[in-house]
């Protein structure tokens, strides 16, 4: 992996930035112009030699058809100076590691002053994984291509462990499929995804609330919380305290529910902010009475 003197010397910025701006993108432009051009891309795009002896680059037009087709708020030809969606240019990336190889020059057509081609796909994949994940790391974007060519988000290292190694069995099947729900979706580079997560962690707040037995919810959440900490003890009143914040909330902001009256959440950072805050209970609550954790 390729390493620049100040990463050497001073350690790799953090990748906390959440929006792609005009000098990345200009980046990705010029990569992916680059590979249309050495044919890199013509392992699903292939260009066709015209006397019929195989491939022998990449068929931009058919590259740009299809392009517009899978991922249609993109525009053709791309411009460094008009930056689309962050969503949108990592659907862009996905496409492009769906369809790259690294070329491999077979014999010379003398005629038309080219090679035939044909691709290494793991190779070409790595390459490409590893030269757009050095300018994610490099402009300290929060995000990274995978192994296999998706895009997902980076949390920071020690929410990402702690989400990472939580186990849920709470012995109700719908609190376990929202808690993963969550987790999965948390990760994911789109905000609508992000939002979502932390509306089904509230939701299995909620449900969290009423798996103790007893008489009603308020009985039910008291002796949850009796599980976790000795009754009357300070830590169990510091829990109270935060379940019945974090119910407030979740009913004064536009978490789970959409009446005007609750106000919205104005930025991703305040969704990240509220369902670290909100996981780290849950997951004291699922420790402390063993449901996971």
């Amino acid at each position: 992996m390729l390493t620049y003197f100040t990463d050497r010397e001073y350690g790799p910025r953090p990748q906390t930035v959440d929006v792609i701006q005009e000098r990345l993108w200009a980046g990705l432009c010029r990569l992916i112009s680059t590979g249309i051009a050495s044919g890199s891309f013509g392992l699903r795009f292939p260009e066709q030699c015209p006397d019929g002896y195989g491939p022998c680059g990449c068929d931009e037009l058919a590259f740009r058809d299809v392009l517009n087709a899978e991922v249609p708020l993109t525009e053709w030809p791309l411009s460094p100076n008009v930056v689309p969606d962050t969503p949108v240019i990592l659907d862009l990336l996905e496409f492009c590691a769906s369809a790259v190889g690294e070329p491999i020059q077979d014999a010379y057509h003398s005629y038309f002053g080219h090679h035939h081609l044909s691709w290494d796909r793991d190779a070409g994949l790595a390459r490409f994984v590893a030269d757009v994940n050095l300018l994610f790391r490099r402009n300290a974007v929060a995000y990274e291509l995978t192994v296999t060519g998706q895009a997902r988000r980076l949390l920071p290292q020690s929410i990402a462990n702690t989400i990472g190694w939580a186990l849920f069995h709470t012995g109700d099947a719908e609190t376990d499929r929202l808690l993963e729900a969550a987790r999965q979706r948390i990760l994911s580079p789109k905000p609508d995804d992000r939002r979502d997560a932390l509306e089904k962690l509230w939701d299995a707040f909620e449900r969290l609330k009423t798996l103790e037995p007893g008489a009603d919810k308020r009985v039910q959440a008291d002796a949850l919380l009796d599980r976790v900490a000795v009754p009357d003890s300070r830590f169990r009143q510091v829990l109270a305290g935060e379940a019945a914040e974090l119910t407030k909330i979740g009913n004064s902001f536009r978490i789970r529910h959409s009446e005007t009256t609750q106000e919205a959440l104005t930025s991703l950072d305040q969704v990240d902010y509220l369902f670290t805050r909100m996981f780290a209970f849950v997951r004291m609550i699922l420790k402390g009475t063993g449901r996971g954790g």
